[in-house]
């Protein structure tokens, strides 16, 4: 085998590797990205969870005021749910006996 064999086979591997370098920098970048995004998006949910805890918390208190019991008020909507989806589950009419 000679210089220029050896020469061109050292140039290929210097290639796969620029590319593959090329490729794992791209990665990186994406990773990085992806973490900004999580990141974000932690920040939101916990703004809207505090927001929601404070509209929560006024509607507690107004409902309160005007003497509105809201337990049995959201008792009674997941049971409403509850039924609509059991129905829909039974494809439809649940009253239909037909064979």
């Amino acid at each position: 085998m000679g210089f220029g064999d050896t020469a061109k086979k050292i140039q290929t591997l210097a290639d796969r590797a620029e590319r593959t370098y090329k490729k794992i920098s791209e990665l990186r970048d994406e990773v990085d990205e992806t973490q900004e995004t999580v990141i974000d998006t932690s920040e939101r949910v916990k703004t809207l969870e505090n927001e929601m805890a404070e509209q929560r918390a006024v509607l507690d208190a107004v409902a309160e005021e005007v003497g509105v019991d809201l337990e049995r008020v959201s008792t009674e909507a997941h049971i409403t749910d509850a039924e609509e989806e059991g129905t829909a589950s039974d494809g439809g009419d649940a009253d239909d006996d037909t064979v």
